[in-house]
């Protein structure tokens, strides 16, 4: 089969390879639509996976194409999304079922072979059967929104509460789709392009507010919005020092601050931004990853479900539609940052 393997860092080669060989356990999932995570980018050309050589990709769907002896035959020819974190099943967190939080998990697409091929070797555990008519580019986006909705269940959320969120990109876009959902009202974002924008309005709320962070002062502008006041919940879609401090500073006394964004160095804040969190008895709250337990409530399931409904919006986020032998240019496309880019997605023709 062909497929990107990443031989070391900045190294990223299309070639071809075996296709894998499926354990007991397993189902062979051939990709039929794949996207580029703003994580990829580092993973491939600054940190490295874990192991080399090693194929990325982790939002992916397709059809099931062989199953192992001991997976269901029912599989077979089904479209699947995938959930990537593989538990162990044996930690304390395991136990729990909250196996996002697995001790000593397995990833597609960092840890072992991913979604950027033709096939790839999916436990069964990890699938998710998709209604027949689910469109496969929407299926590769479940993760990213599954992770969405996991970042906003952990908030007490209010339909009165005041809502700013930093950093507006493809996740917060989706969480801002996730806010109208549940019925909040007065959302302000900032971000570096106007049209993430425009799309928030176009599958969110129509009255959420946006500001382009390179035009306004960001605490400022929501100190504004709420008559001072600050902010009940503010999200960092950021995180580095700057934007945790905008996020103590324009929160308001008692409120809450979600952090999501993964960070790129080290984060430090000043002592007098420091002692917002105790003067203001701020609640900071981390958000990891997604919840998948095969049960309704999930979060995989609510997004299809959300989908289903039409009050989750996915495939406008698709800024980029590229053929599979195109991932280089795609990633080109994220890390020059030179236009508009949300949702860069691979799709296979066969």
């Amino acid at each position: 089969m062909k497929a990107y393997v990443l031989h070391g860092i900045n190294d990223l080669r299309f070639e071809e390879v075996d296709k894998p060989e499926i354990k007991a356990n397993e189902v062979l999932v051939n990709v039929k639509a794949v996207g580029i995570c703003g994580s990829d980018i580092p993973r491939i050309f600054e940190t490295g996976t874990y192991s080399f050589p090693l194929i990325p990709g982790h939002e992916f769907a397709g059809v099931v194409e062989a199953v192992g002896d001991e997976a269901d035959i029912k599989w077979l020819n089904k479209k699947v999304g995938v959930f990537p974190l593989i538990p162990c099943k044996e930690c304390t967190s395991c136990q729990n079922e909250t196996y996002e939080m697995c001790s000593h998990y397995n990833y597609l697409g960092s840890r072992c072979n991913g979604g950027f091929a033709e096939y790839v070797a999916v436990p069964v555990w990890n699938l998710l059967e998709l209604p027949e008519q689910f469109d496969l580019r929407q299926a590769a986006m479940l993760e990213p929104a599954s992770v969405a909705l996991h970042a906003i269940r952990r908030l007490d959320l209010k339909q009165e509460s005041t809502v700013a969120l930093l950093g507006l990109g493809p996740i917060g876009t989706i969480m801002t789709q996730w806010l109208s959902y549940y019925g909040v009202k007065k959302v302000m974002a900032t971000g570096h392009r106007e049209e993430f924008g425009e799309v928030m309005k176009q599958t969110a709320d129509a009255g959420y507010c946006f500001a382009n962070a390179h035009e306004v002062d960001s605490v400022s502008w929501i100190k504004e919005q709420t008559g001072g006041l600050g902010a009940d919940i503010v999200i960092d879609c950021v995180n580095n020092s700057e934007s945790l401090s905008n996020c103590l500073e324009c929160v308001r006394p008692g409120g809450q601050i979600l952090m999501v964004g993964n960070p790129h160095g080290d984060i430090q804040v000043e002592k007098k931004i420091y002692w917002q969190i105790l003067r203001k008895q701020v609640t900071i709250k981390g958000t990891w990853n997604s919840s998948f337990v095969h049960r309704d409530d999930d979060d995989w399931h609510m997004v299809i479900r959300a989908c289903e409904e039409g009050k989750l919006k996915l495939l406008p986020l698709i800024s980029h539609e590229m053929s599979f032998e195109e991932l280089h240019k795609g990633l080109d496309v994220m890390r020059e940052k030179k236009e508009y880019r949300n949702k860069v997605m691979l799709v296979s023709e066969t």
